[in-house]
């Protein structure tokens, strides 16, 4: 409710003008009586006709107020599902890796949709038609009973029979709308997977078996709708059932009253009375079957609330202290007794025991076995994620004392995962400095050795990326990427595994480029390829989430198994 903010307005309006149609709507069957009874029945034009302008002017003033009531409700459910994604979105900016980790990709993109979408509808309704619904029913009851008050007690039979079948179909029907989301986000996973590999789903021709996993999915999806739908569908028979055995009763037991009474208002019923006690019958079983329409509405969408809800109440698990520090003094690291873990500190270790000093301007590389844990130690300085126990410093300071904006500003990281965004390469590049000048761009571009291929592009550094990056190779992303993070004129720079995807030349030059331009910088390189860090100043070998050992290429090669053994395979794969 706190994304309402600025459409308080017209959901404040909104029941405001629903009450003043149904002052219209309610007035009007009263005035039908008066102009039968008083005008028809005994001939009087004058009377008919000043009842008739009247009962227009009502049903002009309850079409304005209704038009005006389905305008605000529009306005406020459009703009509070509006705030609400933005609310969503902007906190989902804020939270840690950690954090996005219990969502997977596609649940939040069903929260973001389907769900914002459901409980939009919802909200529209209750503005609405849950004000409408009670009001209409109350004040028509009360009419009601002032005309004939045995009469009306035929209403209040039908009351508790649809108060129960409501509460039957409700407990029927949440159960499977919450498994029905639960296959959405499953659906998403699933379409999502195959766009984002559907080169690999050809390669591999398993076009069929991706077919027969959506068609479980959307399966699962019909079977569950379809149990839910059919509880929903018993509403509208119970509710026309409960109508038309109204009406019936009302018709028969009002045409013997009027036949008893002679059609005369003094001696009881009349045709006139007759006549709005059937329309305040349908304005009353009319809010009862939108009273139902509500409740359903509020069932569907309570799975949807209670899921966004769950997004919006997420708290980022990294968090600024209470006095931060907004400057890094250099880009020295420094890990003391280092332990973490993905799931908490009850899961299974990924980093124990690290202990390791990084001086400021030094080039180190890390190399290791796949699962050794080399991304999740560097992931730690930038504090996507943080320790279990012990500390990281940059700068001699620990990071959590940091601003973290300021810290990540300062670390400029190339993931494994190299991520390109639809848009031009200056668009992509400027990720890193939005004020950057082209000279600053084509710079960090010849540094990262991506300037030659970009002026081969007819647009040159206009050329637009398209989706993922699907237009440039693997190589040229990479490079791409590195450019990026250049920009942002580092402390540290990290680059995981970032250039396996460039020829061993190539590589070289980067490297060459990193030691004449950025010297200052601290650099850390993890790579597969021994070439890529055997000239760094240290090299560092990780195993099975330790560190194995420290040291120079030639103090490695020799004292090291694990080192020796990959430079040895490596070699021998050069030489053949």
């Amino acid at each position: 409710m706190r994304s309402i903010r600025e459409f308080k307005a017209p959901t404040i309006l909104t029941p405001i003008f629903v009450s003043l149609e149904i002052a219209m709507e309610v007035t009007i069957p009263l005035l039908l009586s008066m102009l039968i009874d008083y005008g028809i029945e005994r001939g009087d034009m004058n009377y008919t006709l000043y009842m008739g302008l009247i009962l227009l002017a009502c049903a002009v003033l309850s079409l304005f107020f209704g038009a005006m009531a389905g305008k605000t409700a529009a306005t406020a459910s459009a703009g509070f599902a509006r705030n609400l994604r933005h609310d969503m979105y902007y906190n989902l900016q804020e939270l840690s890796f950690g954090n996005i980790d219990k969502f997977s990709n596609s649940s939040i993109i069903t929260r973001l949709t389907t769900d914002v979408t459901n409980v939009q509808n919802s909200y529209q309704m209750i503005i609405r038609m849950a004000v409408r619904s009670p009001i209409m029913l109350i004040f028509s009851l009360i009419m009601a009973f002032c005309i004939d008050p045995m009469m009306s007690l035929i209403f209040l039979g039908a009351i508790p029979i649809l108060f129960v079948g409501l509460m039957i179909i409700m407990k029927v029907a949440r159960p499977a709308f919450e498994r029905v989301f639960k296959a959405y986000d499953r659906m998403n996973k699933v379409v999502g997977e195959n766009l984002r590999g559907i080169r690999v789903v050809k390669a591999y021709v398993r076009e069929e078996k991706e077919c027969e996993k959506f068609g479980e999915v959307a399966d699962d999806i019909y079977n569950n709708f379809t149990k839910a739908q059919k509880a929903l569908v018993t509403n509208n028979p119970l509710m026309m059932f409960c109508i038309y055995a109204c009406m019936l009763l009302i018709s028969w037991f009002g045409s013997v009253l009027i036949i008893n009474s002679g059609n005369d208002p003094a001696r009881g019923f009349t045709t006139g009375q007759l006549m709005s006690l059937i329309s305040y019958a349908m304005q009353i079983l009319m809010s009862l079957m939108m009273l139902s329409m509500v409740f359903v509405m509020i069932t569907m969408s309570r799975a949807s609330a209670e899921r966004v809800v769950e997004l919006l109440d997420e708290r980022s698990d990294l968090s600024n202290c209470d006095s931060p520090i907004y400057e890094l003094k250099d880009g020295s690291i420094e890990f003391k007794n280092v332990a973490f873990s993905y799931g908490g500190a009850s899961a299974r270790q990924c980093l124990s025991d690290i202990n390791l000093k990084i001086k400021s301007g030094e080039t180190v590389g890390i190399i290791g076995s796949t699962g050794s844990s080399k991304s999740t130690l560097v992931q730690l300085i930038p504090r996507l994620y943080d320790v279990q126990s012990g500390e990281v410093s940059v700068g001699g300071v620990n990071v959590k004392r940091y601003d973290i904006e300021t810290l990540r500003n300062n670390v400029a990281m190339v993931l494994q995962k190299n991520v390109l965004f639809s848009g031009t390469i200056n668009e992509n590049i400027r990720w890193g400095n939005e004020s950057a000048t082209q000279q600053e761009i084509i710079r960090v571009c010849k540094l990262a050795q991506a300037d030659g291929f970009i002026q081969d592009f007819p647009e040159k550094y206009e050329t637009m990326i398209e989706q993922g990056g699907a237009n440039v190779s693997g190589g040229q992303k990479q490079r791409l990427c590195i450019a990026r993070a250049l920009l942002k004129k580092p402390k540290i720079l990290i680059l995981d595994d970032s250039t396996s995807a460039v020829d061993t030349k190539t590589d070289a030059l980067i490297r060459e480029a990193f030691a004449n331009e950025i010297p200052d910088t601290t650099k850390i390189i993890i790579a597969q390829r021994i070439s890529s860090v055997q000239d760094a100043d240290k090299i560092i070998v990780m195993d099975d989430g330790k560190i194995n050992a420290v040291g120079t290429h030639e103090e490695l090669v020799k004292n090291n198994d694990i080192y020796r053994e990959i430079y040895i395979s490596q070699q021998k794969g050069g030489e053949d």
